[in-house]
């Protein structure tokens, strides 16, 4: 992934998921109540923005990094956008009382989540030093 496809990423996990987040605090609040899987929606939006955010750091280290760095952190990325439509996507499914087979899928996109992490990790690992600010090379 390059810095602008990540950046489209954020973009559009950040919108819906505030969308997603008015949509269970308002139009699915009561049927939401009744299931008692409020908490599971509003996980799902939290863990849905929280990557939202991390992909914007994401984008802004691709646009700087080169080589293996800017390899591990593109991985980081689609582990994340993976990661938020499984884990996030099941959720919000399960929540409004979707199949029961979305429930294995939750585990999966909170392995992809943890896996964009370690990538960031691993990044940080090979990113050689950053040139002076100001300085493009």
């Amino acid at each position: 992934m390059n810095h602008r496809s990540t950046l489209l990423a954020a973009g559009l996990l950040g919108a819906t998921g505030v969308a997603f987040g008015a949509f269970g605090a308002h139009a699915l609040r009561a049927g939401l109540l009744e299931r008692g899987t409020t908490l599971a929606w509003e996980t799902a939006a939290r863990y849905q923005l929280l990557h939202a955010a991390a992909l914007l750091g994401a984008a802004a280290w691709l646009r700087l990094a080169g080589g293996e760095a800017q390899r591990r952190v593109g991985w980081a990325a689609r582990c994340w956008c993976v990661g938020s439509v499984l884990f996030s996507g099941s959720l919000y499914g399960l929540a409004a009382g979707g199949p029961r087979w979305l429930g294995p899928v939750t585990p999966c996109g909170g392995v992809a989540l943890l896996a964009g992490w370690l990538c960031l990790g691993a990044a940080a690992c090979v990113q050689e030093k950053s040139p002076e600010p100001g300085i493009r090379g």
